[in-house]
């Protein structure tokens, strides 16, 4: 029998185990994030969600910018 590949999340709003698979983070990790308050959420109700639009944001704006390309590096030296 051949199993269909997963779909991509199409959905708008994800639910945490379907933000752990989106940004490699753990369930634990989602958890401990929104109870800190430190990454994008909505709540319904009792139910804990995550618009997709805002996690795009929210991982935009936690990019880390480069100083300095490895072209304009120094060769490093022997024994260095």
């Amino acid at each position: 029998m051949i199993q269909a590949q997963p779909s991509p999340i199409t959905r708008r709003l994800l639910n945490i185990k379907e933000v752990a698979d989106y940004t490699g983070l753990s369930p634990h990790t989602i958890y401990t994030m929104v109870s800190q308050r430190r990454i994008p959420f909505v709540k319904l109700g009792r139910l804990t969600k995550f618009d997709r639009e805002e996690l795009d944001k929210w991982i935009a704006g936690h990019s880390v910018k480069v100083r300095r390309s490895f072209a304009t590096d120094a060769p490093l030296k022997a024994g260095s």
